[in-house]
């Protein structure tokens, strides 16, 4: 399964684990979409930013 991540509240201010765990994701600019397969560890970041992000599960076909 593919994630369409969006980031749409900005990380300024929070915490410095939070941005860069943003940054990781590939996210620089407020309402960029970008797309990733989905891992345990994909996962676990988008879990721990989830308050910042918009995540919708694309099929692969789509992709």
């Amino acid at each position: 399964m593919i994630l369409e991540i969006t980031l749409v509240k900005s990380p300024i201010g929070r915490v410095p684990a939070h941005r860069k765990t943003v940054q990781a994701l590939g996210l620089t600019k407020m309402n960029k979409t970008v797309r990733h397969k989905e891992t345990p560890a994909l996962v676990g970041m988008i879990n721990q930013v989830d308050y910042l992000l918009e995540v919708r599960r694309v099929p692969e076909e789509e992709a």
